[in-house]
């Protein structure tokens, strides 16, 4: 029997198929030490600084974002809260910094402490920095607005940058809020100022109304009376009746007990000028009532000032102006005897007096007979006039002669004519005191029975000429008027 010897073929195929290899497992690397010294300092930075040192980049950028956060909200609010908050984040930054390096194996690093404590006194040597010079600008907006200068403060306050938002948010904001006052107060300034230039009234109580505003923020007073200053040493100005109009509102003003009464005193200084001008001025445009009426202002208000006298006397002049204003209106309004002055008589107290002798009288109404008086009686300005005389239109008076006339042409003719002397109704008023004098009418002669008697008729009869008036001479009319003008 044969036998037969087999080996294994590394060529042939086994029936069972070998298990793949295992991989290697990756080697862990050690952790290399750290200093959780410089962790701590570098998180002290704000800027993430430590995480870096110990290799966590996520965290380091989580700490720059939030740093990033809290910075611009203190700037921006301005509040102690997000100081705090800043505060907060710093410490847990740098504790965290330290409890992350004390986990691992940890060593003294020299370079990274250096490093690390490096920018981590720059940024908080420049915090430091940024608030003290806050301070010291801050500290001199406060002795600007103490001292009532608005101006040195705004420009002290303008060397205010971001820098010093993000480190000293809560230092600059009170000088933020000392610039807003003081632009409110430029603004009433300037609105003070126009309102005492041109007399507005509405403009000047919008001005005041700001100031005593302000007057209720603490530390403002100097500022508010530089403010009314730019009013008060405007005053007075060119126009003395808008100067008038100010010192007055500014007189009459209710007293607050605080710095803007300060404006009574100029105004009780520098009024009664401005009223004697205004009035003065008013006086040459003839606007007489209004003259009056600050005349009698400055007398009410400052009835011993040096300047009373002046005001009495335009007192009379301007009341003796518009009275006579009055007068030729009422003569210019005047048609007949019915109308105008003759119905509504006026006064004017500066007219001449009705006295003995001869009294020159303003004729008005019917003039048909007063035309032909003399001269010396008569005049058209009232100015000059003792008297004035309404002359009503002519009736038949006193009868003086009765005639026969004869007319062949028609047998309807009256044979008897009846001839009157020629009455005419009156009004005559004393101008100085505009009561009615003197006669109610007079009675003018004449001649009658003239040898030929003309007359008109109308129609298809003629009834003749009917009663007749006196045919009458200028010196009939002025012996009629003599009485009248005669005292």
């Amino acid at each position: 029997m044969d036998h037969a010897t087999y080996g294994h073929d590394p060529y042939r195929p086994s029936d069972e198929a070998p298990e793949p290899p295992v991989p290697p497992r990756p080697v862990k690397p050690p952790t290399a030490p750290c200093d959780p010294v410089a962790a701590a300092v570098g998180n002290a930075s704000l800027l993430g600084i430590g995480y870096l040192v110990l290799g966590h980049r996520r965290l380091a950028a989580l700490a720059v974002l939030g740093t990033g956060v809290l910075l611009k909200l203190t700037a921006s609010t301005a509040g102690a809260w997000c100081e705090l908050l800043l505060l907060l984040w710093w410490a847990a930054g740098t504790a965290h910094g330290w409890f992350l390096a004390r986990r691992r194996e940890h060593a003294v690093r020299r370079v990274q402490r250096n490093a690390t404590l490096a920018v981590t006194v720059a940024v908080l040597l420049t915090a430091v920095l940024l608030r003290v010079d806050a301070h010291g600008i801050e500290n001199r907006v406060d002795e600007a607005r103490e001292a009532g200068d608005c101006a040195e403060a705004v420009a002290a306050q303008s060397e205010v940058w971001s820098g010093h938002r993000v480190a000293a948010a809560t230092v600059v904001e009170p000088g933020d809020a000392v610039v807003e006052i003081c632009r409110r107060l430029e603004r009433a300034a300037s609105t003070l100022y126009d309102a005492g230039q041109s007399g507005d009234i509405e403009e000047l109580e919008r001005g005041f109304g700001v100031l005593a505003r302000v007057l209720k923020e603490p530390g403002h007073e100097e500022t508010v009376r530089t403010a009314l200053d730019s009013l008060l040493d405007a005053l007075p100005t060119e126009d003395a009746c808008g100067t008038a109009d100010i010192t007055g509102w500014l007189r009459d003003r209710e007293p607050t007990r605080d710095v803007l009464d300060r404006s009574a005193d100029t105004a009780t200084r520098t009024e009664p000028a401005a009223l004697a001008g205004c009035a003065d001025g008013l006086m040459d445009e003839e606007n007489w009532t209004q003259a009056r009426a600050r005349y009698q202002r400055l007398l009410d208000a400052y009835p011993d000032v040096p300047l009373a006298g002046k005001a009495r006397s335009g007192v009379k002049k301007a009341g003796l102006a518009i009275e006579l204003a009055e007068v030729r209106a009422l003569i210019g309004a005047t048609h007949d005897a019915t109308s105008g002055y003759c119905d509504k008589p006026a006064k004017y107290s500066a007219a001449p007096p009705y006295r003995k002798g001869t009294n020159r009288a303003l004729f008005l109404g019917d003039t048909e007979y007063t035309g032909k008086l003399p001269g010396g009686w008569r005049t058209d300005d009232p100015a000059k006039a003792a008297l004035v005389v309404c002359a009503d239109t002519v009736k038949n008076g006193a009868t003086v002669e009765t005639c026969p006339y004869e007319n062949d042409k028609s047998v309807h003719f009256p044979h008897q004519v009846t001839f009157h002397k020629a009455k005419i109704p009156l009004k005559v008023y004393e101008l100085r005191t505009g009561k009615r004098v003197g006669p109610h009418s007079v009675q003018i002669s004449g001649r009658s029975c003239p040898a030929v008697l003309h007359y008109e008729y109308y129609g298809t009869y003629d009834y003749g000429p009917g009663d007749q008036l006196v045919s009458t001479a200028k010196s009939d009319v002025r012996d009629a008027f003599r009485p009248v003008v005669t005292r």
